[in-house]
């Protein structure tokens, strides 16, 4: 019994000092990977670098599901984008509120025939509404069946847009102005990679050829952050808060860690794990070819970008995936614990079904770094995480309640890890601010930087649970639908917000 107990000790220590160490690495790399793409940015004339006909169209998509209270503000921030060539796609998916009987009304627009052309298979679409004012020309409305997840609503957008990249978000989402200048740097940059690889222009036709060898970006994503408390005026953010309620300000500091630190860590190696459901920009051919969401899927986002990667392997195809670390897009995040809740257990049941339906990619050479790098960090270190925690606390309280516990060790082991666990959040946040100096004032700063201090303690613990329910409702075959998240609105934030600074 000894044995065994040593051998889980010793096993649970080695998981341990890993995970520490990958912290650490990706803690570098993307210190690395924000200092040049701020030196990048600071060169570049958003205003005007991309003004031209060369520049490919995007096509926006936004699934909306009973979205009624802050439908019209999203829409109009969504028109709203510095870009010369865009459509802008919300799919209603079957909304059972006023959601689009509020577009209808407040955009002025009809039911038009449209060539819909389904390449992605979806729950049926019942009419395609354009505006008659000008003014809205951009704007396509998509009345569907609903398909009980934002994935077929986004199957329907893919197939209804009409440019060769696809910018995916959520409607309760607020984008900065330049997002789509930003976000589709990264495949033009490519490109001219490329250019710059084959040289002179061809002495026989005049042009430069392109190697087929070189590498394609297939999809870029960008730095999430938490509306809630924010200003918000006319679809645009006009002043940066730290969300005010304990629980949004938990996630705002969560979201920091991950994509400031995390996930442009991982870009730099061109291991990104996904790209977020709430903001990622897609090459719309390779995402059809790889066919597109998975409707049944709970984690869409994850999902769509190892479907990607795997066709791009499995047809010889050099690929690349790019993150930025600049905050594109403000999301509205769950105020009430049930509703965080339930958001946070249909993601665990996500990664479970991940770990499942791409198992094949796990560990197999054939796939490159997604199988031996990606993947198996999925599993061993967000997927198995939760587990593992939990049998290390069990593991201690059983050394306690048998007075076999090394107390002076134990006791270390715990301060070194939870001092590890606030220095990585805290290099984040400064990080962030130091770039890009979201917040006004070093007292939001230090306020929200607090929160790394009982995170590991009042948040951390909730995340295990309520993944664990996650796991759990997967390996028994709970049913789960995409529901409403309960918005509160940007127009009581704002007069929340100007109430307190009053």
């Amino acid at each position: 019994m000894e044995l065994v107990q040593d051998i889980l000790q010793g096993m649970i220590f080695v998981y341990g000092i890993t995970l520490l160490t990958i912290y650490a690495l990706l803690a570098l790399l993307s210190l690395r990977g924000v200092r040049r793409f701020k030196a990048e940015s600071d060169v570049v004339d958003y205003e005007n670098a991309f003004h031209s006909s060369i520049v490919p169209g995007i096509s926006v998509i936004a699934p909306a599901f009973n979205e009624g209270l802050t439908i019209i503000m999203n829409v109009r921030s969504l028109l709203t984008f510095n870009y010369p060539e865009f459509e802008v796609i919300i799919v209603n998916d079957g909304s059972t509120d006023d959601t689009l009987e509020q577009l209808i009304s407040e955009f002025e627009m009809v039911e038009v025939p449209f060539a819909y052309d389904e390449k992605i298979v979806t729950r049926p679409v019942k009419r395609v509404f354009k505006s008659t004012n000008p003014a809205y020309s951009r704007l396509l409305v998509i009345d569907k069946v609903n398909g009980k997840s934002k994935a077929d609503a986004s199957n329907a957008g893919i197939n209804a847009a009409a440019y060769d990249y696809f910018l995916c978000t959520d409607v309760d989402c607020v984008l900065e102005k330049d997002t789509l200048l930003k976000m589709i740097k990264p495949f033009l940059d490519e490109g001219a990679k490329k250019v710059k690889e084959v040289g002179e222009p061809c002495p026989e036709c005049g042009y430069v050829h392109v190697v087929e060898d070189s590498v394609r970006v297939i999809a870029s994503g960008a730095t999430l952050r938490l509306v809630n408390s924010c200003e918000v005026e006319g679809g645009m953010i006009t002043r940066v808060r730290p969300p005010r309620q304990w629980l949004p300000r938990f996630q705002e500091m969560e979201y920091i860690r991950a994509y400031v630190l995390g996930k442009m860590g991982w870009s730099q190696i061109n291991c990104v794990p996904n790209v977020s459901g709430g903001l990622g920009l897609f090459d719309k051919e390779i995402a059809i070819k790889a066919g597109g969401y998975d409707h049944k899927s709970f984690a869409e986002d994850m999902d769509i970008v190892t479907r990607m990667c795997t066709y791009m392997i499995e047809n010889n195809l050099k690929y690349a995936i790019r993150y930025i670390p600049s905050s594109q897009c403000w999301t509205e995040g769950p105020a009430s614990l049930k509703v965080f809740g339930r958001q946070r257990t249909r993601w665990g049941r996500g990664l479970a079904e991940i770990m499942t339906m791409h198992k094949n990619v796990l560990f197999n050479p054939r796939y490159g770094r997604l199988g031996l790098v990606v993947m198996p960090y999925n599993l061993f270190f967000e997927f198995l995480a939760p587990i593992i925690e939990v049998l290390g606390v069990l593991s201690y309280v059983y050394l306690i309640m048998t007075e076999r516990i090394n107390w002076p060790f134990a006791l270390i082991l715990l301060a070194f890890v939870y001092l590890y666990a606030i220095m990585i959040s805290t290099l984040a946040l400064l990080w962030d601010q130091l770039t890009f100096r979201y917040y006004k004032t070093w007292r939001e700063v230090m306020g929200l930087g607090l929160m790394a201090f009982i995170e590991p303690i009042v948040y951390h613990p909730m995340i295990v649970f309520f993944s664990l329910k996650g796991y759990f409702n997967f390996a028994t075959g709970r049913k789960h639908t995409w529901g409403n998240m309960q918005r509160q609105g940007f127009g009581q934030q704002k007069k929340k917000a100007a109430a307190t600074s009053s």
